[in-house]
C-alpha cells in the first residue's frame, strides 16, 4: 500500500517552549480524529510534506513539528540548550497547547529513539507506538553507523580522508570541531560531508546524482552538526537507559518495523527490543534504513491502517 495523497495542514504556525527556542508544528487530517505525532529522525532532519501521508486524514489528528534547531524551527541549527530532555519537555508543551491528553506517537531512526525516551517518561499519555529503523544509543550503536560493513569501503574513506590520520580514531570530535569553525568554508565543507555519509549507506539502492538530490532537499547543515552535537553526548541518556527503563512502556501496543539490511541502525537492536516488550510486534522487511523504501513505506502504512482500528 502506497502513502496517501498529498494533504495540506489546517492549522500551522510556532510555540514558544523554553531557552529562547520557537518550535514550527502543523497539523493535518482531522480535526476530531486520534491524535498521531509524527517525530522526525537526525535529530536535526525536520519534517517534510510527504510525512502527512502516512496516516489516514480521515481517521487521524495528524501533528507534526520541527525539533529544536530544526528545519523551520528557530534558532536554526542551534545546539545550545539542546538535549533529549528538553525534545520531551518540548513535546509535551505542544501536547498540552493543543489540549491533548493520549497520543499515539510515530518516529523513525532518531525519532524512534525520541518516541521511546518520552514513552518511558510519560507511559499513561501513550495510545500506542509505531517504530521505524530502531536506535537505542547504546555505544555499539554509534559503532555500526561509523563502522559498518559497507562504510568500512568508499563511504568510511570518504567520511575520513579530510581529518588528519592521528585524528581518525575520534570521527565525531573531529568532525564537531570543524563544523564549528569560524571559517565558513569549512563548516559547511564539514557539514556537507557527514549527511553525505549518512545519505550514501541510507538505502539498499543509492547512486551518487540521488545523494546529491537530496543533500539539496534535506537541511544538512542542521542534521550535521545536531547528530554529532547528540551523538558526542550519548544522546544524554545514561548508559543503556531505554533498555532498562522498557518495563514502563510494557502494557503499550507497540509495533516495530526495521530494513533487514539497515546500515545505520543494527537489526539487532530492533529485534533486542522487541525481546523486552510483550506487547510489540516486530516486522523485519527487506529494505535499507530510509522511510522512502518500499517495503518499509508498505509497512508503516499498513501498521497505522490496523491501529486505526484498534485504538
Amino acid at each position: 500500500m502506497g502513502l496517501y495523497p498529498k494533504i495540506r495542514p489546517y492549522k500551522k504556525g510556532y510555540l514558544k517552549v523554553t531557552d529562547g527556542h520557537r518550535i514550527y508544528c502543523e497539523i493535518c487530517g482531522n480535526p476530531k480524529g486520534i491524535s498521531v505525532l509524527y517525530l522526525h529522525g537526525g535529530p536535526g532532519g525536520g519534517i517534510s510534506p510527504k510525512d502527512r501521508r502516512y496516516f489516514n486524514p480521515k481517521i487521524f489528528k495528524i501533528i507534526l513539528f520541527d525539533q529544536r534547531g530544526s528545519g523551520k524551527s528557530k534558532p536554526f541549527a542551534s545546539i545550545q540548550n539542546n538535549t533529549t530532555q528538553k525534545l520531551v519537555q518540548d513535546i509535551r508543551k505542544i501536547l498540552k497547547f493543543l489540549k491533548i491528553k493520549k497520543v499515539f506517537l510515530f518516529g523513525g531512526s532518531w525519532g524512534s529513539t525520541l518516541a521511546l525516551v518520552y514513552a518511558i517518561k510519560y507511559p499513561k499519555s501513550v495510545l500506542g507506538i509505531l517504530l521505524r529503523g530502531i536506535f537505542l544509543c547504546r555505544p555499539k550503536d554509534d559503532k555500526h553507523y561509523l563502522y559498518n560493513k559497507k562504510g568500512k569501503s568508499k563511504q568510511l574513506e570518504r567520511l575520513t580522508s579530510i581529518i588528519p590520520k592521528k585524528q581518525r580514531k575520534d570521527i565525531l570530535s573531529y568532525y564537531n570541531k570543524q563544523m564549528h569553525s569560524k571559517n565558513k568554508k569549512i563548516r559547511d565543507k564539514f557539514t556537507y560531508e557527514w549527511a553525505y555519509y549518512e545519505i550514501s549507506i541510507i538505502a539498499l539502492k543509492i547512486t551518487d546524482k540521488k545523494i546529491k538530490k537530496l543533500l539539496k532537499k534535506v537541511s544538512y547543515k542542521s542534521l550535521s552538526p545536531l547528530e554529532v552535537h547528540y551523538l558526542k553526548n550519548k544522546c544524554f541518556l545514561k548508559p543503556n537507559y531505554i533498555l532498562k527503563n522498557i518495563k514502563k512502556i510494557n502494557k503499550i501496543p507497540i509495533s516495530i518495523v526495521h530494513g533487514k539490511n539497515d546500515l545505520i541502525c543494527p537489526k539487532e537492536a530492533a529485534t533486542t527490543l522487541h525481546k523486552k516488550l510483550k506487547n510489540s510486534r516486530l516486522y523485519l522487511v527487506h529494505a535499507g534504513h530510509s522511510a522512502s523504501e518500499k517495503e518499509i513505506q508498505k509497512k508503516l502504512v499498513s501498521e497505522m491502517n490496523r491501529f486505526a482500528k484498534i485504538l
